[in-house]
């Protein structure tokens, strides 16, 4: 059942659950969030942005296609306004900070950091919570590229707790997901009224949090 956050005449936001691609991958018989939506939605969708698979949270789609090409100018001009919350290994002593790295696609679509010949790409971020060996943080990227959050921190020896394809498998497969949730998207209505969806914390992500309190306490 598809959680719906946000809809009307232009745009339907949807909270999808981590596990559920964005949209058709390839091979037959495997559920897509694009898929189930517009079995339910009677008209086209258009695909405006995606989360990773693993990831959880708030994603919007278009109803038509002059918002869809809105919808997609906002992003290229940075005007749409993204948070993340993530939990990420290790105890980070900054209050926050911006990681400045450039990414490139490598070989079976690993991303990573390369100076000379990747892309530009900017995330900032505030630590909302401290554990002895991880902490919750608030990210905020400025620019989107495939897997950003997940490499950026990754590259600052942070990775993102669950991260099977960034960080020490052995060690992230000791967790259920991926810990890294789309909370909130701002963006612009045809109207030019701004629309700010909440995407609620899921209870896989809060289950794995609470033992981790309760791991420090102890």
């Amino acid at each position: 059942m598809i959680s719906v956050l946000f809809e009307n005449e232009d745009v339907v936001a949807v909270n999808k659950p981590e596990g559920l691609a964005s949209i058709p991958e390839r091979g037959r018989g495997k559920e897509d969030l694009l898929t189930m939506l517009s079995s339910v939605v009677p008209v086209k969708l258009y695909v405006v942005h995606r989360l990773d698979k693993e990831a959880s949270g708030v994603i919007l789609f278009a109803k038509n296609a002059s918002v869809h090409r809105s919808l997609n100018e906002q992003f290229s001009n940075r005007r749409i306004r993204k948070t993340y919350v993530a939990l990420i290994h290790g105890f980070m002593r900054n209050e926050g900070d911006v990681i400045e790295k450039p990414l490139r696609q490598f070989g079976s679509g690993r991303m990573g950091v390369d100076p000379r010949s990747g892309k530009p790409c900017v995330t900032e971020f505030e630590v909302a919570e401290r554990f002895p060996s991880y902490t919750l943080v608030r990210v905020l990227p400025v620019t989107g590229r495939r897997h950003q959050i997940r490499v950026h921190f990754y590259s600052t020896g942070h990775p993102i707790v669950g991260d099977l394809r960034y960080g020490d498998r052995a060690m992230q497969s000791m967790f259920p997901r991926l810990m890294l949730h789309a909370r909130d998207l701002a963006f612009l209505l045809p109207s030019g009224v701004e629309a700010s969806i909440e995407a609620p914390i899921p209870p896989s992500f809060e289950s794995v949090l609470q033992s981790i309190r309760l791991e420090g306490h102890g």
